[in-house]
């Protein structure tokens, strides 16, 4: 979750995407400059491709004293073909102190945060490992979670209070990794040592609690999913801990645990029990939590918010809405819970493979917010809720939701891969008419790509297939141009009928989408196509006639010359 500066703004007062490199792109995000480093970390090089990650285990200790980490970690992976060079990524204000094979130590050098590690002779099919030694002091973030870093903080009664948030900046900022969306381990051990009485939070079950030398205590906690690296965390702090019990629809149960700071109980257990609507709601639309025996958790952090895999950041000062605002006036929500909720759905079970394509992340998790809001307050009220992107302006359409692969582009101008991107899944929606039809494929389709990586191609094609409309072109016109489609239409009166003539222009060709036009308590939905077209739309007062402009993202001209069409 990464909602740039400019909408906190707007939010208060009332995160990353990125693109494709193909010739499909009508601009060239402002004739960006993509640096070596950036291909380094953007591409799957052969270094890359020539392992898969299957398991890591982290061990860091952290000193808040000096704001310095001192860590290892066990890499063990499975060779897809021959080779005697990986790459692996930390940041280049860490340092390496060794990296040993089979207890020896081997050659490694870097080029900025890359790291080319030498191992001899690796086999097709061997599954094998080596440990990286680091230490240093790592990036600080200057605006978590909207750039990545380490947050050393004190709470409200002075203790030491720290968390990590590093999405787009990746979590090679703080441990060694195969730092890749693509490349997610099967499953992870996460220890850490921090100072005493400190409690430290990570993703997973917490699987033993030990003490250390130094008046030092170390946390181990197993994550037993795929997770992706930048959803691995810690949180350190005054913690409590309280837990409740989700009972899902099969009648199974899993906890439900709460990490708080100690004087914010009362008030934690009083708001965090919307979650359990919350879960089933979600349930419902997609089925259950998809981490089910890691658990669902919460913890709160120094910062608004962010994903990590069953321990999500939470830093919404228990209120309404998005610090108090952004929600409707008369809603009573917490926009932090619903939305990182919803990334356990898209973003760490449905995953991409790019930053390119965080639109699948963002906007998807988006949409469910207005679901939610659906399936606790109605129809009107999903729509309500959908239009407060359109009447802040918080859509832009000044660049595509997709844009460059294998750079790691981050720099957007806007949100449109969240707010624009919940608007092109409800206007699909209404574009197919069928409610049933719309969530039983919203639901098969999360059910089909689960645990599972996607690209946006593949989304394209999923619904495309399972509709009788032509979606491909009405998906790309959205994600892969500024423009959204532009309905130019004129209206004749014959008699007492209405004549519509109408068209789309759009960037894409053989685009067609159907709409709703008419009277708004009986509309009519024609089909409409980038070739102009008439239809009679029979007895209709013309005062009475509308276009559904809250169910469809588009651009309206009326053309009052029927002549000059």
């Amino acid at each position: 979750m990464k909602i740039f500066s400019f909408i906190i703004f707007v939010c208060v007062l009332g995160f990353f995407a990125t693109c494709q490199t193909t010739n499909q792109l009508p601009i060239d995000y402002h004739q960006a400059n993509f640096s070596a480093a950036d291909t380094l970390r953007g591409t799957l090089s052969s270094q890359r491709t020539c392992y898969d990650v299957h398991f890591y285990d982290l061990k860091v200790a952290i000193d808040p004293a000096d704001r310095t980490i001192r860590g290892e970690v066990d890499i063990a992976f499975r060779a897809t073909r021959n080779f005697n060079e990986l790459q692996i990524d930390l940041f280049e204000n860490l340092r390496i102190d060794s990296i040993l094979y089979q207890d020896n130590p081997v050659r490694f050098s870097r080029q900025y945060n890359a790291v080319f590690v030498q191992l001899p002779g690796i086999k097709k099919g061997a599954t094998d490992q080596f440990t990286v030694y680091y230490q240093g002091a790592p990036v600080i973030s200057k605006n978590p979670p909207w750039s990545g870093g380490f947050v050393w903080s004190k709470d409200a009664q002075g203790t030491d209070w720290i968390a990590v948030a590093c999405e787009g900046d990746g979590a090679s900022l703080w441990w060694p990794n195969k730092d890749h969306l693509s490349d997610e381990p099967d499953s992870m051990m996460i220890r850490i040592t921090v100072p005493e009485p400190l409690f430290c939070v990570a993703n997973g079950n917490l699987v033993g609690s030990y003490p250390v030398d130094g008046n030092r205590h170390r946390y181990d906690w197993q994550v037993s999913y795929p997770i992706n690296n930048y959803n691995v965390t810690v949180n350190v702090g005054d913690y409590v801990h309280f837990s409740e019990v989700y009972r899902a629809e099969d009648q199974t149960t899993m906890p439900l645990d709460y990490y708080v700071l100690s004087y914010n109980l009362k008030t934690a257990k009083n708001h965090f029990q919307q979650v359990t609507g919350v879960l089933k709601c979600f349930e419902n639309l997609m089925g259950k939590y998809p981490f089910w025996e890691d658990g669902y958790g919460l913890v709160e952090t120094p910062y608004l918010g962010m994903e990590h895999q069953g321990a999500i950041a939470y830093g919404n000062k228990y209120m309404r809405g998005y610090l108090g605002g952004m929600i409707p006036s008369d809603m009573d929500w917490d926009y932090i819970i619903v939305h990182e909720t919803g990334h356990e759905y898209f973003g760490n079970s449905i995953s991409v493979n790019d930053h390119a394509e965080m639109w699948i992340h963002e906007s998807f998790t988006t949409y469910l917010e207005a679901l939610y809001v659906e399936c606790i307050a109605g129809y009107e009220d999903y729509l309500r809720y959908l239009k407060v992107f359109r009447s802040r302006n918080y859509i832009k359409n000044r660049m595509p939701i997709v844009g460059p692969l294998d750079v790691n582009f981050t720099e957007f101008e806007s949100s449109d891969y969240y707010f624009k991107g919940s608007w092109v899944l409800h206007t699909i929606r209404h574009a197919i008419g069928d409610d049933e039809l719309w969530f039983k494929l919203f639901h098969d389709f999360y059910q089909h790509f689960s645990m599972n990586h996607v690209d946006t191609e593949t989304v394209i094609a999923w619904f495309d297939q399972r509709t009788d409309l032509n979606l491909t072109p009405v998906f790309r016109q959205y994600l892969y141009h500024p423009s959204i489609p532009k309905l130019v239409y004129s209206l004749e009166t014959k008699g007492d009928e209405i004549i519509m003539t109408h068209q789309w222009i759009t960037n894409e060709t053989d685009f067609e989408m159907p709409l709703l036009v008419g009277n708004p308590n009986n509309y009519q939905r024609i089909k409409i196509k980038n070739k102009k077209g008439t239809v009679n739309l029979g007895k209709i007062n013309p005062t009475d006639f509308k276009i559904a402009e809250d169910r469809f993202l588009i651009e309206v001209e009326l053309n009052r010359q029927t002549s000059d069409f």
